[in-house]
């Protein structure tokens, strides 16, 4: 009778230290296949397998599309692509990017769940905003465990925080210490021979959709309703898939979004909006004033003092603007600091 031997991680902000001290601590004789979804830039160099093989004596790689899953063997999602699980192997796919991410941890966690039912133990790590919460939903939906960093613990507890308030019956909330040997007990604890769930038809959609499977994208009949919500990725309408307690959209091409992760990427259009806003008054009052000075050459002072004044309200306009960017500047700057610098470690250690 097998054990919980599926484990999936997911992982975000500081999640390399958080990785790194979970391997270190996890037994060489650990009888379950680990695949962890970090989020990294698309176009970067992953050195995740290398820093975790030093970190720990379990094997670590990069996953492969097709490959074999063996237990007592970590795979690693690399840049750009979703790690997604089928039944023996893996498979890797650039299908639409979940909560701004690919690799993103949802769809790891979904296609786990399908696959392996009980035997699956998903893993929720240090990260900002609410990417892995609906992942972790379907594990428990499918039977599986659920297990979370708790967010006293965590360098950034947002993830951890949204899994729980979000997701029911978490089955363990630990302190990273503690992670490693609870995943060594649910390795070797059988998994009882019952019937499995049978997998909800929004699963097995969601799950296609990571592989971008024509057959679903062109399926008129799709679970959700269409919400008042554009994608922030391709504009399309987004569909609400809203279930209990977890708010979601996807929109037509299969980008999705939790909520956390949508009202940040609106932040970001805001912004965009802003700045577009602020060179707009700039480049005006640019070429009022210089309107007013051919004006003003020409004697014709009245056309010039309106414009003058033109060019003085657009300044007025735009420094409000400038500093409204200025403030939500420094919040992310401080919000993203100590990423960066983590960033920065790692690639220095190499």
């Amino acid at each position: 009778m097998p054990g919980h031997d599926i484990i999936v991680i997911g992982a975000s902000a500081g999640g390399v230290e958080a990785l790194s001290y979970l391997v270190k601590h996890l037994s060489p004789d650990l009888n379950a296949a680990i695949l962890i979804v970090l989020h990294v830039p698309a176009h970067g160099t992953s050195v995740l397998p290398r820093i975790l093989s030093r970190a720990g004596k379990l094997p670590v790689s990069h996953a492969t599309d097709g490959e074999t899953i063996h237990p007592g063997h970590i795979y690693v999602a690399p840049p750009d692509y979703h790690l997604l699980v089928k039944s023996g192997y893996i498979r890797l796919t650039r299908g639409p990017r979940e909560n701004s991410h690919r690799p993103a941890i949802d769809p790891l966690f979904r296609t786990a769940a399908r696959a392996y039912g009980r035997r699956v133990v998903g893993v929720v790590l240090t990260g900002v905003l609410d990417d892995g919460t609906a992942g972790l939903q379907a594990i428990k939906i499918q039977g599986g465990v659920a297990v979370v960093q708790h967010p006293d613990d965590a360098m950034y507890s947002g993830m951890p925080r949204s899994a729980i308030e979000n997701v029911d019956d978490i089955d363990q909330i630990l302190p990273l210490a503690d992670i490693p040997d609870a995943l060594v007990v649910l390795a070797n604890t059988p998994v009882p021979a019952e019937a499995e769930n049978p997998v909800s038809k929004e699963i097995e959609i969601e799950s296609e959709l990571a592989e971008m499977d024509m057959t679903v994208l062109n399926n008129e009949h799709r679970p959700g309703k269409p919400s008042s919500f554009a994608c922030p990725d391709c504009g399309g309408t987004l569909w609400d898939l809203s279930k209990e307690d977890v708010l979601r959209f996807r929109c037509r091409t299969g980008h999705a979004f939790s909520a956390e992760t949508l009202l940040a990427k609106q932040s970001d259009a805001l912004e965009d909006a802003l700045w577009i806003a602020l060179r707009a008054l700039e480049e005006k009052s640019s070429l009022a004033r210089r309107m007013a000075t051919r004006m003003r050459d020409r004697n014709q002072n009245l056309s010039a003092k309106r414009l003058e004044e033109e060019a003085h309200d657009s300044q007025e306009r735009a420094a409000v603007i400038r500093d409204v960017l200025l403030k939500g500047n420094s919040v992310k700057i401080e919000a993203n600091s100590a990423q960066v610098s983590e960033d920065i470690e790692a690639i220095n250690d190499e």
